[in-house]
């Protein structure tokens, strides 16, 4: 990643911020830092770094955002009532998410997309809500732009530390990612039994 940023500068920014949307495992609290980094050094400019990343992360939201529009919530209450205790939902749920995603979307896309191990997960279920897509990247962009933004100067201010960010961001994320995972293995346990 560092030798990307070095070599391509603002392109690589949004490429590598991109793939972290598609794939969440490479992780934006290294690649917006190292960018800040670089451009307190003076190789880049703190705002097109922001501007590159935030672009990148935007476009990255979009795969997974077309791929639940595609879904669709009629497919996904079929799979739930064929496989809803490893899904965790019934078609009932189904409808109770959509309801309420129809109500606060907006601030969930816009929360989610702050949220480390969320933030690429979260364009999935706006696409399943058919959220329109205006809206959508309103609200995607906003918390994107916040995100990014925030990783960035923190980069700029820690110039040659950039890797604390990720240092300290790791556990967070590590944190989140096991309680959903922890929450998951509960619904899969107590599936029937709800009333």
């Amino acid at each position: 990643m560092i030798d990307l940023i070095a070599r391509y500068g603002y392109a690589a920014v949004a490429a590598l911020m991109f793939a972290e949307n598609i794939f969440p495992p490479i992780p934006s609290e290294l690649i917006m830092p190292f960018a800040g980094f670089a451009a307190a050094r003076g190789e880049l400019h703190p705002v097109g770094v922001t501007i590159a990343g935030c672009a990148g992360s935007l476009a990255g939201t979009l795969p997974w955002y077309w791929l639940g529009h595609r879904i669709g919530t009629l497919r996904l209450k079929r799979w739930a009532t064929h496989y809803g205790r490893w899904l965790t939902v019934s078609p009932e749920d189904i409808d109770d998410a959509s309801r309420w995603f129809a109500r606060r979307g907006a601030a969930a896309v816009f929360l989610g997309r702050l949220v480390p191990g969320v933030r690429s997960v979260i364009s999935l279920p706006a696409g399943v809500a058919a959220m329109p897509l205006l809206r959508f990247l309103l609200w995607s962009g906003a918390g994107s732009l916040i995100w990014v933004a925030a990783l960035t100067w923190l980069g700029v201010l820690l110039e040659s530390r950039y890797d604390a960010v990720g240092r300290w961001l790791n556990p967070v994320t590590t944190g989140v990612l096991a309680f959903l995972l922890a929450a998951y293995i509960l619904r899969v346990i107590r599936f029937g039994k709800r009333s």
